[in-house]
């Protein structure tokens, strides 16, 4: 198991954070996600490598920002 965090910015309420995980939990290999729009962070753990920019393009998708923390 890989875990790997990212900062994501312009998360403000819980909907946010389920907007997020609901999209990168998507992401291929992704097995959980944790978000928290109180830190800006983003925790994935994948079943190997994770893909950033598909992980980055499903925060994107979710109408938020992210960075590879």
């Amino acid at each position: 198991m890989t875990t790997t965090e990212y900062t994501v910015t312009g998360m403000t309420c819980g909907h946010c954070e389920m907007s997020v995980r609901e999209e990168v939990s998507e992401v291929d290999g992704v097995t959980e996600v944790a978000v928290s729009h109180e830190t800006g962070r983003l925790t994935v753990t994948s079943e190997g490598p994770l893909d950033d920019a598909a992980v980055l393009a499903a925060v994107d998708e979710a109408g938020y920002t992210a960075s590879r923390a």
